[in-house]
């Protein structure tokens, strides 16, 4: 199983998400073609009304602590309601340029 499935995998066994879109970015930085360790993930679930930003984030990030830990190097995270989603008319950010590990 890839990086990407086994996120995907997590996400909707975590969250049961409405809408959930991984998107590899690696291609976008500097790493070798074929790479995953740069990844966008948008979660759209009500299991997220009530919650701030940064407890939304934390739950996406311990339920992807093993591949945060050992194979991904950045993970833009987007959280939403379906409430909000739908305000937003699904539109997401662009993730930010990445400067490399020491930079």
């Amino acid at each position: 199983m890839t990086i990407h499935e086994t996120i995907e995998q997590k996400l909707s066994q975590a969250f049961a998400p409405m809408h959930l879109a991984v998107e590899n970015e690696s291609h976008m930085h500097n790493v070798a073609p074929g790479s995953e360790s740069h990844f966008k993930v948008t979660v759209v679930t009500d299991a997220f009304a009530g919650q701030r930003l940064l407890a939304r984030h934390r739950q996406v990030n311990q339920v992807l602590a093993d591949e945060l830990a050992n194979h991904i190097h950045a993970l833009a995270i987007h959280t939403y309601t379906q409430q909000e989603w739908l305000e937003r008319e699904s539109v997401r950010p662009d993730s930010p340029s990445c400067m490399g590990g020491g930079h």
